[in-house]
């Protein structure tokens, strides 16, 4: 398997994930794979499998958008758009913006995966109460 065909599996599987799909990480993640992100830093498929599976617990409609990919050797960067709904607070769809750089094993599989975005900006202000600190703490870092 080429690494164009992993990444496009790749893409594939997050613009198309849903409880349901969430098993099939066994076929485009490894068994030892790792994944960082704001919020966790896990190794493993069961950890992996336990973070996508409780998106579905937090937020309502989640849904990736890639954007642009650049592929190099066994290494791809995505550049995405997350769509979800809260599930306590404002109903409206909210979106955040990150990239992910992953690096594929010899068998086209995932074996290292890096969110990256900001949280403080793309969550942490959508949130009613933390929201309105979060913007005056930036308000008084850029004065």
């Amino acid at each position: 398997m080429s690494y164009q065909t992993s990444l496009h599996n790749l893409v594939q599987f997050f613009e198309h994930i849903s409880p349901v799909t969430v098993s099939q990480l066994a076929v485009i993640y490894s068994t030892d794979a790792s994944f960082k992100d704001p919020f966790n830093e896990v190794r493993g498929l069961p950890a992996i499998t336990r973070i996508f599976e409780h998106m579905f617990v937090q937020v309502d409609q989640p849904r990736f958008k890639v954007t642009n990919t650049v592929l190099q050797d066994n290494t791809a960067f995505l550049c995405w758009e997350f769509y979800f709904r809260m599930k306590r607070f404002d109903r409206s769809e909210q979106c955040i913006r990150g990239a992910t750089h992953v690096r594929f094993n010899a068998q086209g599989q995932v074996e290292m995966h890096r969110d990256y975005w900001d949280a403080a900006e793309e969550l942490y202000e959508k949130l009613p109460v933390l929201g309105g600190l979060m913007r005056l703490l930036k308000k008084a870092a850029n004065q």
